[in-house]
């Protein structure tokens, strides 16, 4: 009878482990970080300092986060696009609470979060076209409005530049303790 037992628990674990194991922001990041044509990095704790400079808004807004990661991929073919979507409604869908999604033709922009009460602390923001896909995955304690706000004024788009740049910069360092 015990053993009966075990194994009935032994299903029962195994089907929990693998019924929401690859469904998350870290495991898409993972598949794609290597992906061709895709820029990606998790933010350290120094770069936290270049994300509160890059304006007023986001300085604020940046105060409290405790975790970024952030993926862009260029010139995808729609297959591709369709794919990605795919992959972060998946992730998005149960634990998520879609504040945004705009889909047409040419752009799909989807802002999801998890609350704790009237706090947000995690978001997910999707835009997508096929010259440029970007995904930020934020975990923290932050304003939904001041998400909202910042994702139609297209401060994450802009933000998605800056760290680009801030990125190379910071590889391809202009530094020359020689001269």
């Amino acid at each position: 009878m015990k053993r009966k037992y075990k194994y009935l628990f032994t299903f029962c674990l195994l089907v929990c482990l693998s019924c929401g194991a690859n469904h998350s922001f870290r495991n898409f990041y993972n598949a794609h970080k290597n992906d061709r044509d895709t820029t990606s990095f998790q933010a350290p704790n120094f770069m936290y300092s270049i994300l509160r400079n890059v304006s007023p808004e986001m300085g604020s807004f940046f105060q409290n986060i405790s975790n970024v990661k952030f993926i862009t991929f260029n010139n995808i073919t729609r297959g591709k696009q369709l794919q990605l979507f795919k992959e972060i409604n998946t992730i998005t869908t149960g634990n998520f609470t879609d504040m945004i999604l705009s889909n047409s033709r040419t752009q799909t922009k989807l802002v999801s979060v998890k609350e704790n009460g009237p706090v947000v602390t995690q978001a997910i923001i999707f835009n997508s076209t096929l010259n440029k896909t970007t995904a930020f995955y934020l975990r923290g304690s932050f304003d939904p409005e001041k998400l909202r706000s910042l994702s139609e004024t297209k401060q994450f788009d802009n933000l998605s530049n800056t760290l680009l740049l801030k990125q190379n910069n910071f590889l391809n360092p202009s530094f020359n303790p020689n001269q």
